[in-house]
């Protein structure tokens, strides 16, 4: 039987030092912070700046969330640009204890939906841990239709994190996939409530990386079934997420860390640390929200 991913699981940011090398110590500190409160990890994706990574970059990174990890859970994303790289980074990941993998579709090109699904049944054959595939089309380019979910779902897919920002499409894809077990995973917070009450089982939330608290707060109150209490912390969350969209959502979480008196060092180039009026700014609404 596959393992239930729930709760709310951050997309944790990787931690670098001033020079843009990976920072082992600065990580561990922020994922034992952060496994106080949540459910699960999903390193090295868009907020884990896998893209910017190399391969072994990438495999030092999983290492040292997994090792991390306490009672959480841990989704390694393995995500490349090529299906080689991509398995490669699944195999080091089962090994080194992940729980599951994911991958976001190879990026840049754009694939007719025949080679996408034959770049997840490569991964799907080349580990023995449950796989995720990661929709996020406004990043890859390559949205994979209700159909294409289905067909993966059929020959072992274990479930799908979808990033499209688009209920509707959240909503096809359960429609379409009837598979019992199939775990469908929202990933962004801002649509947490709706997507859980369809029948979502899980959140992977960027907020939850500076506001871990709110998120899993959230989450209980879902769970014991009120749901105008539900509404009134989702529309919480959208408040101080509006506030993480002042700027780069990526760095801004590396600014609103230091506010909350953590070291998370730095954005790996060409993300830069935003300025000290958007830093100064981001904090008083953040204090007129009760945040920090």
């Amino acid at each position: 039987m596959t393992k239930q991913f729930s709760g709310i699981i951050p997309p944790v940011i990787t931690c670098f030092n001033e020079k843009g090398t990976f920072d082992p110590a600065r990580q561990r500190d922020i994922v034992r912070f952060l496994a106080q409160h949540v459910q699960g990890f999903y390193p090295c994706g868009t907020y884990g700046s896998g893209p910017l990574m190399s391969v072994e970059e990438r495999k030092k990174v999983a290492e040292t969330v997994i090792k991390e990890k306490g009672n959480t859970f841990v989704i390694v994303h393995v995500g490349a640009a090529n299906t080689a790289d991509m398995v490669d980074l699944a195999q080091h990941a089962e090994a080194a204890g992940a729980d599951a993998v994911g991958a976001i579709p190879p990026y840049y090109y754009r694939y007719p939906q025949d080679a996408l699904l034959d770049h997840y049944r490569a991964l799907i054959k080349a580990v023995r841990i449950p796989v995720f595939l990661y929709n996020n089309p406004e990043v890859s380019g390559n949205p994979i239709t209700p159909d294409s979910l289905k067909t993966l779902a059929e020959e072992g897919l274990a479930g799908v994190k979808d990033s499209a920002f688009d209920l509707v499409n959240l909503y096809l894809y359960m429609t379409r996939v009837k598979k019992p077990g199939f775990q469908f995973i929202v990933g962004t917070e801002a649509i947490a409530q709706p997507a859980l009450d369809a029948g979502a089982c899980g959140v992977i939330a960027g907020l939850a990386n500076v506001f871990p608290e709110l998120l899993t707060d959230f989450w209980q109150t879902w769970k014991q079934g009120d749901p105008l209490k539900t509404a009134q912390m989702q529309l919480r969350i959208v408040e101080a997420r509006a506030v993480m969209k002042l700027g780069p959502t990526l760095t801004m979480t590396y600014a609103v860390l230091r506010m909350r008196g953590m070291d998370p060092g730095f954005p790996r180039l060409p993300w830069k640390d935003i300025s000290p009026d958007l830093y100064a700014r981001a904090e008083k609404e953040l204090r007129m929200l009760g945040l920090v």
